[in-house]
């Protein structure tokens, strides 16, 4: 006898709640988005704000005979780079020198004069040279040494091969405009309204030489100067010339 199998037929509730789950099975896994956790990054720290102009102020150095042997009125800014302790990155930050604050002292030789100026834990040094052969001198060294809260050590950085204000014997250097002077990869000093006489001082400044910047001031007013004088005076000859011309023609008539 064989036997006879028989087909068990699906509830049709089944059929169509199966046929639901395989319809809504790809619409619920391609419209859910993965869930993406963003990296933590760190913000990179803040310029600080670079401030004003420096305040300017007025120093002087005497001999061991009591008399003026440098002058100098100077406004000052540093720019400085150094590892900062709280980012851990290199940072640049500007600075004003406050003459109210700053200590100076220095020395005076025949062809050689300093003047240190020391405002709490920053001492700055300019050393000035004089060749006695052309009668020149000019500042050849500056050395910074400074300890601020926020750098990992403190910053000391120098060159004694610079060759900045030039200037003859008996007569001072000036340069009223800003002017960066390089001094090394992690220094440059600003100077603002600058008048110095390191030699040969006779009580008060010499007359002084000016630097570029300031002779670049007063020959812009000199052009312009002479170029409307070249302009009035060709007006005028075209005036004369036309003049000249329009008698002419009355006599002809």
């Amino acid at each position: 006898m064989i036997p006879v199998i028989r087909k068990q037929n699906m509830p049709a509730g089944a059929i169509f709640c199966l046929l639901f789950a395989l319809i809504i099975h790809p619409s619920l896994t391609t419209n859910v988005s993965p869930t993406v956790v963003a990296p933590e990054t760190s913000s990179p720290p803040a310029s600080p704000a670079t401030p004003g102009p420096p305040e300017r102020g007025s120093y002087n150095i005497t001999n061991v005979n009591d008399t003026v042997c440098l002058l100098a009125w100077m406004g000052l800014q540093l720019n400085i780079s150094f590892i900062s302790t709280s980012h851990g990155t290199i940072v640049q930050e500007v600075l004003n020198l406050h003459p109210n604050l700053i200590k100076f002292s220095g020395f005076c030789a025949p062809d050689f004069a300093t003047l240190k100026l020391t405002e709490d834990n920053i001492n700055l040094t300019f050393s000035f040279s004089l060749n006695t052969t052309s009668n020149k001198y000019h500042l050849s060294g500056l050395e910074l040494s400074a300890a601020l809260p926020d750098m990992a050590k403190g910053l000391v950085v120098g060159n004694t091969t610079l060759n900045y204000m030039v200037g003859s014997l008996g007569h001072s250097y000036m340069c009223q405009k800003e002017k960066t002077l390089s001094v090394t990869q992690d220094f440059s000093l600003n100077t603002f309204q600058l008048q110095v006489q390191p030699f040969s001082v006779n009580g008060d400044f010499g007359a002084a030489e000016e630097c570029e910047l300031d002779e670049d001031d007063m020959l812009i007013p000199i052009i312009v100067g002479a170029a409307l004088a070249v302009l009035v005076l060709i007006v005028i000859l075209a005036y004369l010339i036309g003049r000249n011309r329009s008698h002419a023609g009355y006599q002809t008539i």
